[in-house]
C-alpha cells in the first residue's frame, strides 16, 4: 500500500521547458531584429519614372529641385531632414561621394525648418548639386519614402534604378548603391 508521502508528483517537462522555449524565440526574432541590415525592402518605383514635381530652394538658397533637373543624367537622391539622426550618420559618406565628383546628388529635405536645413549644411557639409524643400512631404510621398534618410539611384532616362531604405554605411555605398551607378554609367540598363 502506497502512502501519500511515497506518491512523487509527476514533473511534466514539456510545460516546464514551454515557457524557456517561447522565451528563446522571442529572444531570437529581437536578435535578428536588431541586428539584420538588410535594407533593401523592394521598391515599386524602381524601373518607373521619377514623380513629376517641382520643389522651390530651402529658404535662404537659390536652386530649387525639380524632376527636369534630374532627367537626362545618372545621379543620386538623398531624402534628408536636419532633424533625422541618420542623415547625420550618412552625411560624411555624401560628402565624399560629392567630392569624388563621380555622380551628381540631389537632396530633397523633408519637412525641416530652414534655419535648421541651413545649419545642418552648414556643420556637416553640403554634397547637394541641388536641393529642394519639400515643405508638406508631398513630393517624399509622391517617391515612396517612409522613412528618413532614403536613397535612390536615377538613370538617364530619369528612371529609378535603386533605392536604399535608411543611413548607408561605407559597405552598402561600395557594394550596393556605387555597383548600380558604375553599371549605368557603362551603359547597363536599369
Amino acid at each position: 500500500m502506497t502512502t501519500e508521502v511515497d506518491q512523487k508528483p509527476r514533473k511534466r517537462p514539456i510545460l516546464t521547458l514551454l515557457p524557456v522555449a517561447v522565451f528563446a524565440a522571442i529572444g531570437a526574432a529581437f536578435y535578428w531584429g536588431l541586428f539584420n541590415n538588410d535594407n533593401s525592402l523592394p521598391s515599386p518605383l524602381i524601373g518607373k519614372a521619377i514623380p513629376e514635381f517641382e520643389l522651390p530652394p530651402i529658404d535662404g538658397r537659390s536652386d530649387g529641385l525639380s524632376s527636369v533637373d534630374i532627367r537626362g543624367r545618372i545621379a543620386i537622391v538623398n531624402v534628408w531632414a536636419s532633424w533625422c539622426v541618420p542623415c547625420r550618420v550618412e552625411m560624411p559618406l555624401l560628402n565624399e561621394l560629392a567630392a569624388r565628383d563621380f555622380v551628381a546628388i540631389f537632396g530633397i529635405n523633408y519637412k525641416d525648418d530652414a534655419d535648421e536645413a541651413l545649419a545642418f549644411l552648414a556643420e556637416l557639409g553640403d554634397p547637394y548639386t541641388r536641393i529642394g524643400a519639400d515643405r508638406n512631404g508631398r513630393v517624399s510621398i509622391d517617391w515612396g519614402v517612409y522613412g528618413l534618410p532614403e536613397t535612390f539611384v536615377i538613370d538617364a532616362e530619369g528612371q529609378i534604378a535603386y533605392k536604399h531604405i535608411g543611413a548607408f554605411n561605407r559597405r552598402s555605398l561600395e557594394e550596393d548603391i556605387l555597383p548600380v551607378v558604375r553599371r549605368l554609367q557603362t551603359g547597363g540598363g536599369s
